[in-house]
């Protein structure tokens, strides 16, 4: 196995980890759940953040308007004694996503072939079209080049 290939397995696992989670943001947001889960005001949490109460309102408006930062949010959390998480979770395990992705280029790969080959009278059958998209794919997912992630 390349040392690329193996870099790429260990991502995925710990992309993969967190699959199934289903963590949703609550209606009101992180910080304000948070902080009322905890039994603190904003003028408490202020305090412990060494800002104005105002700025927590802002925090927690910017949070739901989508426009709070990282930055902000990992400090908020710690001044409510939580830790940050920031996470990508995918639908599905990350290897489907790479097979998918490998099958689509593998299809057009053997279908614009199959173009070619059929103008000449050497059509592939059913079955051999799906074993060559099969062969690609596999070939697409082991090496893959630096247009992977291209369609074209």
């Amino acid at each position: 196995m390349s040392v690329k290939r193996a870099v790429r397995e260990q991502y995925q696992a710990i992309v993969d980890f967190s699959h199934g989670s289903n963590i949703e943001t609550p209606a009101e947001g992180w910080i304000r759940t948070v902080r009322k889960a905890l039994g603190m005001s904003g003028a408490q949490l202020a305090k412990r953040m060494g800002v104005t109460r105002a700025r927590i309102a802002q925090a927690e408006k910017a949070e739901l308007e989508g426009g709070v930062t990282l930055k902000s949010m990992q400090a908020t959390a710690e001044a409510m004694g939580c830790k940050f998480v920031y996470a990508f979770e995918p639908p599905v395990a990350v290897d489907n996503i790479i097979k998918a992705q490998a099958r689509k280029k593998a299809e057009a790969i053997v279908t614009a072939a199959g173009k070619h080959m059929a103008l000449e009278n050497q059509a592939v059958s059913d079955s051999g079209t799906k074993h060559e998209i099969a062969r690609i794919m596999n070939e697409l997912i082991y090496e893959m080049p630096p247009d992977f992630w291209e369609d074209k």
